[in-house]
């Protein structure tokens, strides 16, 4: 009897974990319908006739739709978006070049005024970027940099570097000492022990600090407006904001550029979020 009772009590707490487990889906289901119906609403709209959309209320599903606004946005958006690719590629390199190094020295290396150096770089992420637009403005105009991708690449990287330097900081504290004094032993350099040793076991968090510069850089308006005065050397950002105020009544164009637009980040969020969650959860827990 005992042993019944105890199967009845089992089977009615799995069918009310059944039943909550149902209802958190359901939850999460309709808050993430909730988050994507912009981006399903800008979809449906950069597939109907700017006509359309003009005299009537846009419908539910583009039957009659067309790749109009497509053609138009890659016609005068492509050049935008190749600066962008540039510039943000460009960032991701140069983060990773004075991160990378800087974030081993700190964690492995115990260098002089670790926490002093790890304090400044929090408080190098609380200014306000309007304040680092004004002096970066003033910097290139003084070097010739105006108008030029490297000036866009030196001012994103200086937002990015604080924050790719404390993620893989936390990520390489977590490595045993044991791995690095076994390489040097063997006669490895810091150096190589550094890109043999430290990177490979470090991945998610370099894959990490990757990403957020990548699309900091990408979604940048502010450094983007402030360091460029030519329409042919504007990243997408720029390109998108004085495309919306030259065809204000051309929507589907406008639509589809903000989806085109969104194309690399999201391609680059779904296949690097496995990587990002434990990118950033790396230092957290340490054995």
């Amino acid at each position: 009897m005992s042993a019944t009772t105890h199967r009845r009590a089992a089977g009615r707490a799995a069918g009310t974990g059944r039943a909550t487990g149902g209802a958190y889906t359901a939850v999460a289901l309709l808050i993430l319908a909730v988050m994507l119906f912009p981006l399903y609403w800008m979809l449906n709209a950069s597939l109907l006739p700017s006509t359309e959309l003009v005299r009537h209320a846009p419908t539910w599903f583009p039957v009659h739709g067309t790749l109009q606004g497509y053609r138009r946005a890659l016609s005068t958006q492509g050049s935008h978006l190749l600066i962008s690719l540039g510039v943000s590629a460009g960032t991701v390199v140069l983060v990773l070049l004075i991160a990378v190094p800087a974030a081993y020295g700190l964690a492995q290396l115990r260098a002089p005024g670790g926490r002093l150096l790890t304090f400044a770089f929090l408080v190098a992420q609380m200014i306000p970027g309007v304040v680092m637009a004004n002096s970066f403005y003033t910097a290139a105009n003084r070097l010739g940099l105006l108008d030029s991708p490297l000036a866009l690449v030196l001012a994103d990287s200086t937002l990015c570097v604080p924050f790719a330097v404390l993620i893989l900081q936390a990520s390489m504290r977590g490595v045993p000492a044991e791995l690095s004094e076994a390489a040097l032993l063997d006669g490895a350099s810091k150096l190589r022990t550094l890109l043999s040793v430290i990177l490979p076991v470090s991945r998610n968090a370099v894959v990490t600090a990757s990403l957020f510069s990548f699309l900091f850089a990408w979604a940048d308006f502010l450094f983007a407006v402030t360091l460029t005065t030519r329409d042919d050397r504007a990243p997408v950002t720029v390109g998108i904001y004085r495309f919306i105020g030259a065809h204000l009544s051309d929507w589907n164009s406008v639509m589809a550029t903000g989806i085109i637009a969104s194309l690399p980040a999201a391609v680059l969020l779904v296949v690097a979020q496995r990587y990002v969650a434990a990118g950033v959860t790396s230092g957290a827990v340490k054995d």
